[in-house]
């Protein structure tokens, strides 16, 4: 996820506790936003997880 998209998801986010909130566009754009960044995060884990390896030390 670029700086960018981060910068927007942040954006909106503070716009959101404003008073005047966010339009159904910006809803829907934080959503996607958000869930975008929600995938990237469970793909960087995984492939964290996937290249763990376990050794037995027992001697």
């Amino acid at each position: 996820m670029t700086k960018e998209k981060i910068d927007r998801i942040n954006e909106l986010a503070r716009k959101s506790r404003t008073p005047e909130g966010l339009t159904k566009a910006e809803k829907a754009e934080q959503t996607e936003l958000r869930n975008e960044y929600r995938r990237g995060v469970v793909a960087n884990l995984k492939g964290q997880l996937d290249n763990i390896e376990f050794t037995d030390e027992k001697k």
